[in-house]
C-alpha cells in the first residue's frame, strides 16, 4: 500500500508537476503557486507520497463539495497504483471536511483547469476505473499573439465608445476595489476575487458609472473573465477590453492566450481569431 502524507507546495512539486503535465509544463509551476494562495476561508490541502513521486491538491468548494484540483505522478513511476492511492487519501480528506460528493473539476475562483483535459488519458481512465461519471463538459479557446482583428471595426469600436462617452481604463493592483466591487454586485463574488487577484485588469466607464470589465492573469497566463453590464451591450465595449488584455499579454512575452470556461465561441472566435482547442471532461461521485 502506497503511503500518502500532507506536504508543502514547494518547488519539488513544481518540478513534479512540469514533468507529469506534459500539455502544462510552461506554466506548471505558475498553477502550483495560484493553487497554494487561494481566497482565505478556502480549505484546502496537498497530500503527496513520501518520495514526491506523486501528489494532489484537494479543496472544498462554496457548494461543500470536494475537489481533486490538481494530480501529478512522476512519469518513472505512473502504474505503480500512486493516482489511486491520491485520490483515496483526497477522498478521506473530503469527508473529514464534511463533502459528501468527489469531484474532479476546477474549484473557482482558484483552479488549475475546469477539469481533466482529454489529452490526459490515464486521468480520465483513472476517474471512470474508481466510479465518478462524467456530467459535464467545457472547453477553453486558444488566442494566438499579437491578437488577429480587423483594425478597420476596432477603430470603428473606439470611435463609438468616444462618442456615447465611454472610457476605457486600466485598474492598477491596489486601486481595484471599485471595480472588484462592481464584478461582485453585478455577477458573483468569484469573479470579483479573480478581478482583484488578475495579473491585468481593465475597466469601461461612462459618467463614474463602470460598464464593464475585463482581466487576465488570475489563472496563471490565461484571459478571464469578463463581463459587460446589461445597459452597456451593444457598444463594443467587450471586445475593447478583451483585445487591451490581450495586447498586454503579448507585451508580457505570451505567444497565445488561453480562454477559459468559453460561452461564447462566436464572440471570441471574431473578435480575435480564437479557436476552441482545449476539452475537458468533469467528473464526480458520491462519498460514501
Amino acid at each position: 500500500m502506497t503511503d500518502i502524507v500532507p506536504a508543502e507546495a514547494d518547488g519539488t512539486l513544481e518540478r513534479l508537476a512540469a514533468a507529469a503535465l506534459w500539455a502544462d509544463a510552461e506554466d506548471a509551476a505558475l498553477v502550483v503557486r495560484r493553487l497554494a494562495d487561494p481566497p482565505g476561508d478556502r480549505a484546502w490541502t496537498v497530500l503527496a507520497t513520501p518520495d514526491r513521486d506523486g501528489a494532489v491538491f484537494t479543496s472544498i468548494g462554496a457548494d461543500g463539495a470536494g475537489h481533486i484540483d490538481l494530480i501529478a505522478v512522476d512519469p518513472a513511476a505512473q502504474g505503480r497504483g500512486i493516482g489511486r492511492a491520491l485520490v483515496g487519501a483526497a477522498e478521506e480528506w473530503m469527508r473529514a471536511h464534511g463533502a459528501a460528493e468527489a469531484r474532479f473539476a476546477g474549484n473557482p475562483p482558484c483552479y488549475a483547469w475546469p477539469g481533466i483535459d482529454v489529452r490526459y488519458t490515464p486521468a480520465a481512465c483513472l476517474a471512470e476505473s474508481l466510479g465518478y461519471e462524467r456530467y459535464r463538459v467545457a472547453w477553453n479557446m486558444t488566442a494566438g499573439l499579437p491578437a488577429r482583428y480587423d483594425e478597420a471595426e476596432h477603430e470603428a469600436d473606439l470611435a463609438k465608445l468616444a462618442a456615447a462617452g465611454v472610457t476605457v481604463a486600466a485598474a492598477p493592483a491596489g486601486e481595484r476595489a471599485t471595480v472588484a466591487a462592481f464584478v461582485r454586485e453585478q455577477w458573483n463574488d468569484k469573479w470579483a476575487w479573480e478581478a482583484e487577484q488578475a495579473t491585468g485588469l481593465h475597466y469601461a466607464y461612462r459618467d463614474g458609472e463602470i460598464l464593464g470589465f475585463a482581466a487576465w492573469g488570475a489563472r496563471p497566463l490565461w484571459f478571464g473573465p469578463m463581463g459587460t453590464a446589461e445597459a452597456a451591450r451593444g457598444l463594443g465595449v467587450g471586445r475593447v477590453l478583451l483585445r487591451r488584455c490581450l495586447a498586454e499579454q503579448a507585451a508580457a512575452g505570451q505567444t497565445s492566450a488561453q480562454i477559459g470556461w468559453v460561452g461564447p465561441l462566436r464572440f471570441y472566435s471574431r473578435a480575435v481569431g480564437a479557436r476552441a482547442e482545449r476539452v475537458f471532461w468533469l467528473y464526480r461521485r458520491a462519498l460514501d
